[in-house]
């Protein structure tokens, strides 16, 4: 499989514009990438421009410190999935996996639920930067057990990001249907390609031109 095809070309800067959706879209088709990553404010026009072209139109919820109210999820996944996301990227309750509640399963079980529904893509963003190893290990098996499609490391909004020990522990930890997106830092081919060996399927970066045209 081609590089390209393992990238979503992401842009969730807080400063956007209409006019950086529409790049996003244009780099999606030229350099074939599997999907672009938009705010939910954008998804609308984002689809609008993607059209019958094959790109992946992604989206985030409870982004990005993940501890809103559960109904406002939800709501957040059933609006983005109405103005056409095909898959969302749902940063699950950190706060309450640290404090130890059954909620956080329930939670993503919900969500899991509403996206398979609709027959959408669901990503679960643990935000490995704040666990540790076993951490990591416990919230893959949880994501896994709740419905999770994939589980993506991070938001980008932490102290750090995607980190090839974690891709390697996450892929150890997760059953083989359930698939790892790498995102937070990714900005070179060589991170980009340790990244796929150590078992991510997918990559969110905003550096995808630089990593596929780079010789």
């Amino acid at each position: 499989m081609e590089l390209s095809a393992h990238i979503e070309h992401t842009n969730l800067s807080p400063i956007l514009t209409i006019t950086d959706i529409d790049k996003l879209v244009e780099d999606a088709r030229q350099y074939a990438f599997h999907g672009i990553c938009v705010p939910p404010f954008w998804v609308k026009r984002a689809k609008r421009e993607i059209g019958n072209a094959p790109i992946a139109l992604v989206t985030v919820a409870g982004f990005p410190l993940g501890y809103n109210m559960t109904e406002t999820k939800l709501d957040e996944i059933k609006r983005a999935i109405d103005n056409g996301a095909d898959e969302i990227d749902l940063v699950w309750n950190v706060s309450s996996f640290k404090t130890g509640l059954p909620w956080t399963k329930i939670e993503l079980a919900k969500s899991s639920k509403l996206c398979h529904d609709h027959h959408k893509i669901i990503k679960i963003i643990i935000e490995t930067a704040y666990l540790s190893d076993d951490e990591i290990v416990q919230a893959c098996k949880l994501c896994a057990d709740a419905g999770a499609d994939f589980v993506k490391t991070s938001t980008g909004f932490a102290p750090s990001g995607a980190k090839v020990e974690h891709i390697r522990l996450m892929r150890k930890a997760l059953p083989a249907e359930v698939s790892i997106k790498a995102s937070g830092g990714i900005k070179t081919k060589e991170q980009a390609l340790h990244m796929i060996e150590a078992g991510a399927d997918r990559l969110g970066t905003s550096s995808g031109i630089t990593i596929v045209t780079t010789q």
